[in-house]
């Protein structure tokens, strides 16, 4: 008896913990009147960055949040924040993201969703963001074991997301029938945003941002002119744009004793052998993989096994044939470079598994055995050993074109 008593006390004092916590987050939502989100599978950091200059450049006071490569806050000044994760990362951190811009006067927030499955999806969007507006940038297959393993699957998990009576945009490329299916269940406005064609993109900006891919820069000007903003201002915040830390950068920097040139170019944050396909063909312009010696470094995760599983496919489909030699990072490297060389290929020989190498150590080698300045590619993961080879790079060299 005294169990059940102790236990029926516990029971009522969490849930007028919940209550009162759901009419915190009700009363400093009413606080910030405009509320955007942004979801999908690829470019959310970048979409998220582009809405927030365009809002600050045009007088809005946004704050905003990526929860992408690096965790940031954005605040209205522009200014920027990490985020510690001393742990596994919760969508309760969108709970204070909430209450932090009630209390600093925000009048829009724009935040980058962090949900991988429909249901925790569903419940970040319309239980804690509420948000008026959604951008959706694209649908990849990624986090298969969570959001499904076709196309059709991915997007269902995705229209999760979508907020009642609300509006979503996407680039029209990306529509689904998912996605109208949703909308129309929930009463939501579904707005394609069609390209202007190579010739005039719709997602031109001035000062280039060259390292934002079209359809995000597209998205992002759709929102702000959904929003009633237009102008220069708008434009000029969008071309100042911050990269986010796991943007594609290219660096040129000396390593190793003595100090040899290379040119690295950071593509890890693509994760998927597709996005990582979009990535390389950016670079081509700016990066001569044909004349130069090109060396790709693969990062893989541990928790990643589906990933990795599509890079083996990538791999045995010649993703890798413009480059002599990948090393492959990471604790599955040696497993990978097995089942890769057990399965034949003409390329197989090409892949070596470097799991331990510290980035000192990894690009000192690289350097030396390429003889004359290399082209050095990262792909796979910034989580990891990718995270450290781009820190490493930023203080060695210098970043290009940005």
């Amino acid at each position: 008896m005294r169990l059940l008593l102790v236990f029926s006390a516990c029971l009522a004092a969490l849930l007028v913990h919940l209550v009162l916590e759901r009419r915190r987050l009700a009363r400093a939502l009413d606080r910030v009147p405009r509320r955007i989100a942004v979801t999908g599978s690829r470019g959310k950091s970048g979409t998220t960055r582009l809405i927030a200059a365009g809002l600050r450049a045009s007088g809005a006071r946004v704050l905003a949040k990526t929860t992408g490569s690096r965790p940031a806050l954005i605040f209205p000044d522009g200014s920027e924040r990490v985020i510690p994760r001393p742990g596994t990362a919760s969508i309760r951190e969108q709970v204070r993201l909430v209450s932090l811009a009630a209390r600093l006067g925000a009048d829009t927030l724009v935040a980058e969703m962090m949900s991988i499955g429909p249901e925790c999806l569903f419940a970040e969007s319309r239980s804690i963001l509420r948000p008026q507006i959604l951008a959706l940038t694209n649908v990849r297959l990624d986090h298969i074991e969570d959001m499904g393993r076709s196309r059709g699957e991915i997007a269902s998990a995705l229209s999760g997301a979508f907020p009642r009576a609300g509006v979503v945009l996407l680039p029209a490329e990306e529509s689904d029938p998912a996605f109208e299916a949703a909308a129309a269940r929930l009463g939501t406005e579904l707005v394609p945003v069609p390209s202007a064609g190579p010739a005039a993109p719709a997602g031109a900006a001035p000062g280039g941002l060259w390292w934002e891919f079209e359809p995000n820069i597209r998205l992002a000007r759709a929102v702000l002119d959904r929003l009633g903003l237009a102008g220069e201002p708008m434009l000029e915040g969008l071309a100042g744009a911050a990269p986010d830390f796991g943007s594609l950068k290219i660096f040129r920097a000396h390593f190793g004793s003595p100090p040899l040139p290379a040119v690295c170019v950071s593509a890890f944050a693509a994760n998927d052998p597709g996005s990582s396909a979009e990535a390389l063909a950016k670079i081509r312009p700016r990066v001569d993989l044909e004349r130069l010696p090109a060396v790709a470094f693969l990062s893989l995760r541990e928790d990643r096994g589906d990933r990795t599983m599509q890079w083996i496919t990538a791999a045995r489909a010649g993703f890798f044939r413009e480059f002599e030699r990948v090393l492959v990072l990471g604790a599955p490297a040696g497993a990978f470079v097995r089942k890769l060389r057990r399965s034949g290929g003409p390329e197989a020989a090409k892949f070596e598994p470097v799991p331990d190498a510290g980035p000192e150590e990894l690009m000192g080698s690289t350097v030396a055995r390429a003889g004359r300045e290399p082209v050095i590619v990262g792909f796979g993961n910034i989580v990891g050993p990718g995270e450290s080879l781009v820190r490493y790079w930023d203080e060695r060299g210098a970043a290009l074109d940005h």
